[in-house]
């Protein structure tokens, strides 16, 4: 029972970061069912699940991917049938008909959510903006990993010259060879996101995969909000509800929607802190307002610093896109990748991207 409340405690956890309100009261009633049914049986526990989890018709479509990212793709026949209003609208925009010919609204297909992970977020609807949000909430963002100096114990390895005198001091002799290797750790990943008035349509977009990068791995994520002023947000992005945590970001910047002066910030966050080992993200369109010159020697001094550097620009997605930007071109020689990042495809790239850097 432990083992499976805990997973099942996992399992609403996800569904509550893709705003279902699945609270606490209805995680006891999920199980307490649970204890009358076959948990082995993938239909019982997904009908379980339905009925003391979801609130709302709108919870159905999310409850379903949720159980299906989580239960590795498990999940009963029966619903594929329901639909919202959100994804009908998804699937219509995608085959250009708005429905049958009985008038009925088209069902829901894998071409609409397709072609929506493709398409700009700055061109989206608020119903197509807001189910993008809601799968960026449930990506989970792995990460490179790199060589601790802690040891652990292994089959093979280096001798573990401690272990081995006592284990045979406590048995009266040397029984068995103990083994020790170096741990791994996830590698920090350092994400400034720029906040100025030309980044407006990406801006929380980028902070929702913040958030999600935050949520996978809270101890190995910094995260700061750059403008006129370098500020660090990882604080209020550790919140588990997305919308709750955008909210506390809003209140966290004082300039949003003004210029980008990177380079005066890069030059604080280096001067502050270290970006030793780290990957290093930049999401901004390059519209540096402060001495392309500054940002110049800056850019050098963290790529002398950093493991990788990666600069995710929303203008890459196109295909006629040219780094002439003033802060483009001072950071393009020192960059290690120029990624696009206007699109939910274009978020999934970049997660791969930092667990493979």
């Amino acid at each position: 029972m432990d083992e499976l409340a805990a997973t099942m405690t996992g399992f609403a956890r996800t569904l509550r970061a893709a705003g279902v309100a699945a609270d606490h009261e209805r995680t006891e009633n999920l199980l307490k069912a649970l204890d009358h049914l076959d948990v082995t049986d993938s239909g019982e526990v997904y009908w379980a699940g339905r009925l003391t989890l979801c609130a709302t018709p709108d919870d159905l479509p999310r409850y379903d991917r949720c159980f299906a990212a989580y239960f590795g793709g498990q999940r009963a026949g029966l619903a594929r049938t329901s639909t919202t209003s959100v994804t009908r609208h998804l699937a219509a925009t995608a085959d250009g008909e708005s429905g049958g010919d009985d008038g009925t609204a088209a069902p829901a297909t894998a071409s609409g959510a397709e072609v929506l992970r493709h398409r700009d977020v700055a061109r989206l609807s608020e119903a197509e903006r807001a189910e993008v949000h809601r799968m960026l909430a449930m990506l989970r963002a792995g990460r490179e990993r790199r060589r601790s100096r802690r040891f652990e114990s292994a089959h093979r390895g280096g001798l573990d010259q401690r272990r081995t005198i006592r284990d045979a001091l406590r048995k009266g002799e040397v029984a068995r060879l103990r083994h020790r290797r170096h741990a791994t750790r996830p590698r920090t990943v350092v994400l400034f996101v720029d906040v100025s008035g030309s980044m407006a349509p990406y801006a929380e977009t980028l902070l929702r995969f913040a958030h999600a990068l935050v949520r996978s791995e809270p101890r190995a994520t910094r995260v700061y909000s750059v403008g006129t002023r370098l500020t660090p947000i990882t604080a209020e992005l550790r919140h588990r509800d997305p919308g709750t945590a955008l909210n506390e970001v809003s209140k966290a910047i004082p300039d949003w929607s003004g210029g980008t002066r990177l380079g005066e910030e890069l030059k604080e966050y280096l001067t502050r802190y270290s970006a030793r080992g780290t990957i290093t993200v930049i999401a901004s369109d390059g519209w540096e307002r402060g001495d392309p010159e500054l940002l110049r020697t800056q850019m050098a001094r963290l790529a002398r610093q950093a493991h990788r550097v990666i600069w995710v620009n929303p203008h890459k997605g196109y295909a006629d896109y040219q780094p002439l930007t003033g802060g483009m071109r001072a950071a393009l020689p020192y960059l290690d990748d120029l990624v696009a990042g206007h699109s939910l495809a274009a978020y999934e790239r970049l997660s791969e991207r930092l667990a493979h850097a």
